[in-house]
Formats: C-alpha cells, structure tokens, sequence
C-alpha cells in the first residue's frame, strides 16, 4: 500500500489554516494573552507532522522538544505540531497524551516543557459537545503546542489575575453569535 504524505502545497495550506486560527481566534479574541509577542517576533515554529502512527508522532515530538532544549528562547519560543493524518477522533487523541506525557517524564523534561492540547472536537470534561466553552482550544487540526515552562511561569508573574483567565475565554466564548463562530471557526461549520 502506497503511503501519501501531504505535499509541500498541503503543508503550506495546512500552516496557513492554523496561523489565521492563531491570530483571529487565540489573538484575535485574547483567549492567551502571552500568544502575540512571540507571534510577532516570528518566534513561533508552525511544523506538519506526517506520522500516521503513534510511534512516528512521538518521534516527530521528540525531535521537536530537541530543537526547543538547544534553541535559545529569543530565536524559538514555542511549537505548533500539527496532526493532519491522524488522532481526528478526540478521543484517541486524547488517550495518546498519556503517551506525551510519558515522553516528557522518560526525557527528564518534566518541569521544562509542558503540552497544551487543541483538537476540532476538543471537549472538556464536564461539559456538552456543543458548549460554548469548548471552542477555547478547538483547532483546525489535532495540534500539540509545545511550551516553555519557565517562559510560562514568567509571563503567569507579570499578568495580573491569570487565575481569571480561564473564566474570562469562558465568557468570552458564550458571547458569540452563530455568526461569529462560523467566520472564526469555519473548520467546524463546512456545510454553511
């Protein structure tokens, strides 16, 4: 069986699609208030993983983690990897954050990275697939953002009531018209 991997045009697309989430959703509506600094210093690593396994995926993180671990926070801050070829159902995707955060712990990277998750259906515990709320960290793609901890930690310093912000996208989520969540997520509305 032939393997097709995304071409350079698909990956290309595939990175557009989620910089325009990044800075329409994320930016746009402040749902992380630390994103547009090292969006605008091109400090930001858009990367299309070709995994179609498990194994493979955790490779491409490894490798990764390596860059971020021996690249100077001033050139790379932080990593977007996109899972276009696999994890599409939630809930694989997430069982398979055991398997990253079993990589971060094997690696001695506890405390120095951390991954925050996003997925077309993401869906917090406790909640309804459709509400509202969910939108904060519904992606285009399956999407592993790699961060730095400390980096982490010293912008939670400088902002007042981070505690809050959680609530604040909350809030911020149920205000929007079905107008809006069509022009902003348009990867969850393909039939309108």
């Amino acid at each position: 069986m032939k393997t097709v991997q995304p071409s350079t045009v698909e990956q290309e697309h595939i990175i557009s699609q989620v910089q325009s989430w990044l800075t329409e959703v994320v930016i746009g509506l402040n749902l992380c208030p630390f994103a547009a600094r090292p969006t605008k210093a091109g400090q930001v690593r858009f990367v299309v993983s070709e995994a179609r396994d498990e194994e493979s995926l955790l490779q491409d993180l490894q490798s990764e983690l390596e860059r971020l671990e021996t690249t100077a926070p001033s050139t790379l801050e932080t990593t977007l990897l996109i899972i276009p070829l696999m994890l599409r159902d939630f809930m694989d995707y997430n069982l398979y954050l055991n398997w990253v955060d079993q990589l971060i712990a094997r690696r001695g990277w506890d405390g120095e990275f951390q991954v925050a998750s996003f997925h077309p259906d993401y869906q917090f515990e406790g909640t309804d697939a459709e509400d509202a709320e969910n939108l904060t960290n519904r992606s285009p793609y399956p999407i592993l953002h790699l961060l730095r901890e400390q980096s982490l930690e010293n912008m939670l310093a400088r902002y007042p009531d981070s505690d809050q912000i959680p609530e604040n996208n909350i809030q911020r989520m149920n205000r929007l018209s079905e107008v809006e969540k069509q022009k902003l997520f348009p990867f969850l509305f393909p039939n309108k």
